[in-house]
């Protein structure tokens, strides 16, 4: 016997379910009869952090009220400022603190876990292997993690919540690390084409773009990359949710061209819209609803300290955010929100 049971037009507040696209527990966030009459409902995922039904905030860095966003390096000519936004507000970033000394460098990437940023690679001018690390939720300069299994300039760097990935760049190599250890990295595997680009991710499946082709891994495992698609331009700067990964500016132009793709796919990159200013060499990194483009050449060889926003699951173009505490191109960049945790 079939037994239908109806569905709920709208669920009560502290519902949970399985999102079987994140992959990810929710609990939906309702209106008024959770602590105040001012929230807004919706499904939000549910992170190792808490969730505050009964008050008048949720918070937990998935759920989208409270992701850091960091940015540091980059080229002024080089500097080791390390800065940070609150991605879902708006406004001009704050200090953080400083890279190590000895590595101050642009062309670097950016990853990280719920609670730690990596930085890695890049040039001083010549191309170096160095990692460095950060406590995301506090404030200070950054300390020594290790190093890459060789030296590489703009690795396009990803993560899940346990492994930080840095691939290609100036060479074909794959490297990982454990995000939560410290210590040098391991080789994962070699990327179909080289060169510089930028990455995210889902907490399974890794997306970077090598020039205009994208490609992809399986983070938990390892191997080479496999062809995803293309792209409207080669350097273009990325970020994600669990679900969309967004592709932006590029060169050789500096374009103002923003793409998207559905990460669980395969495909080419779609039209999503403009960023506010030409650009490229721009570090992005995003909560799980809105993502962050900073900085970069906008045009060469004009460096400009401006951040743009757009959010992830619609389409349309940027928006002005704020601006970086110093204008600089090729930083690294990274979240304690975005689509691989």
């Amino acid at each position: 016997m079939t037994i239908n049971l109806p569905s709920l037009d709208t669920p009560p507040a502290g519902a949970i379910r399985f999102n079987s696209d994140s992959m990810k527990l929710e609990v939906y966030r309702g209106g008024i009869g959770i602590g105040t009459t001012n929230q807004t409902g919706g499904w939000w995922t549910i992170d190792n952090a808490s969730v505050g039904i009964g008050t008048s905030s949720i918070s937990g860095s998935s759920g989208g009220s409270g992701t850091r966003g960091v940015f540091g390096g980059g080229e002024t000519p080089d500097t080791n400022t390390i800065d940070y936004v609150n991605i879902q507000s708006t406004g001009n970033a704050i200090d953080f603190g400083d890279l190590i000394s000895s590595t101050t460098t642009h062309m670097i990437g950016g990853c990280s876990s719920l609670t730690r940023g990596l930085f890695g690679g890049g040039r001083t001018p010549t191309p170096i292997n160095n990692i460095n690390f950060i406590t995301i939720s506090s404030t200070g300069n950054a300390q020594d993690f290790g190093d890459l299994t060789s030296a590489t300039t703009y690795p396009a760097a990803l993560s899940n919540s346990t492994r930080g990935i840095f691939a290609s760049g100036s060479n074909n190599i794959i490297h990982y690390v454990t995000i939560a250890s410290t210590g040098n990295a391991q080789d994962f595997g070699d990327v179909i084409t080289s060169g510089g680009g930028k990455g995210c991710s889902s907490s399974t499946r890794g997306i970077y773009a090598q020039g205009a082709s994208i490609e992809f891994i399986t983070i938990s495992t390892l191997g080479n990359s496999s062809s995803f698609g293309i792209t409207s331009a080669i350097g273009q700067s990325a970020l994600s949710n669990a679900i969309r990964g967004i592709f932006a500016g590029g060169n050789p132009t500096n374009i103002n061209i923003i793409d998207f793709i559905t990460i669980s796919t395969t495909g080419n990159a779609t039209d999503f819209g403009d960023l506010t200013v030409s650009g490229a060499e721009m570090p992005g990194t995003s909560s799980s609803t809105r993502g962050v483009f900073a900085g970069g050449n906008r045009p060469t060889p004009t460096r400009t300290n401006v951040i743009d926003y757009v959010t992830i699951m619609s389409t349309g173009n940027a928006i002005d955010f704020g601006d970086l505490t110093v204008a600089r191109s090729g930083a690294g960049a990274c979240s304690n929100g975005h689509g691989g945790l």
